[in-house]
């Protein structure tokens, strides 16, 4: 049933854009972005039990690599998109080296710290970055072209992130997540596999911060990046469900859309009115799903076979 729901989506997805203006379509390419970047947070803290609130830095080392490329060097825009999976793998394992002395809460606030950090530096080297103005790209982009080139780095990520998990490897990482004590003594090689998942979970968001500069009209600039990007991304893994894939696309869609829809909601009274809708809004959801949309389907489906069992017809 769940190949038969992916199989539904991709025909959906496919077939939608068709049916929308362009700035609906603006909004399903940011989803296809965060779906990408949540899909790497959750290999990294839902896998492997490393908490991360710097998702955002890599998704702006990625950005850059795009610009850069695009308007010094003048690159197809596509090619940019495995340059910066690989530089953002390289940067990830570079974090994950010495985040292995780390973890827990100290892990998160040195991750948080490179969130802070990162994007301020165009705005120290201003001259090849370009500083607070920023850098465009010299290609211009149409949202029907845009939609497909994220939607399909999306299924191909996921594809990527589905046969990397459920081998050897998503094994490793499940086992580090429940004891490192009890992974260490079966013979897992822990610095390998947390760096491995560090460099993973980063060229993701290395391929979501290239996509993301395309969707702002080409533009990459320090506060696009700021630390609210990491707290959504950490916010939707978060509403997708910890250590499942399947509710990824639920949590990109939150982020992706609660935006727009708590700025239609108006409160008297409140110049940030948008803000405190979008608080309660993650505040109800976590309160009534606390384990995320992947848990509601763990519930719904254990629920399901209890039923069956249960039903005398069944047997």
């Amino acid at each position: 049933m769940k190949y038969a729901v992916i199989a539904i989506a991709a025909v959906a997805v496919a077939l939608l854009p068709f049916g929308l203006s362009g700035y609906h379509q603006g909004l399903a390419v940011y989803v296809a972005i965060y779906f990408i970047a949540i899909l790497g947070l959750n290999i990294l803290t839902g896998y492997t039990g490393q908490i991360s609130i710097g998702h955002g830095a890599f998704m702006a080392i990625g950005g850059y690599v795009t610009v850069i490329m695009s308007h010094d060097h003048h690159t197809n825009l596509i090619a940019t998109l495995p340059v910066s999976f690989a530089i953002t793998f390289a940067c990830g394992v570079l974090v994950g080296i010495p985040a292995l002395r780390l973890s827990g809460v100290y892990l998160a606030l040195a991750t948080f710290a490179l969130a802070v950090s990162v994007p301020q530096l165009p705005l120290k080297f201003s001259k090849f970055l370009g500083g607070s103005n920023g850098l465009q790209t010299d290609h211009a982009v149409s949202h029907i072209w845009l939609y497909g080139v994220s939607w399909s780095c999306a299924a191909i990520l996921f594809l990527v992130g589905w046969l990397l998990l459920r081998g050897r490897i998503g094994r490793a990482f499940r086992a580090i997540r429940d004891s490192e004590v009890a992974a260490a003594s079966s013979g897992v090689a822990l610095p390998i596999y947390k760096t491995f998942a560090f460099g993973v979970s980063a060229a993701f968001a290395g391929v979501a911060g290239s996509l993301f500069v395309l969707a702002t009209n080409g533009f990459a600039q320090p506060n696009e990046f700021a630390v609210l990007l990491s707290l959504k991304i950490l916010i939707g893994a978060a509403v997708a469900g910890l250590g499942s894939l399947w509710g990824v696309a639920v949590g990109a869609l939150f982020i992706g859309l609660l935006p727009e829809f708590s700025a239609s909601v108006p409160i008297i009274g409140s110049s940030h009115g948008e803000d405190v809708v979008f608080g309660l809004i993650v505040i109800l959801v976590m309160l009534l799903l606390p384990n995320g949309f992947a848990g509601l389907l763990a519930r719904l489906e254990s629920s399901f076979k209890t039923a069956i069992k249960s039903d005398p017809q069944a047997s």
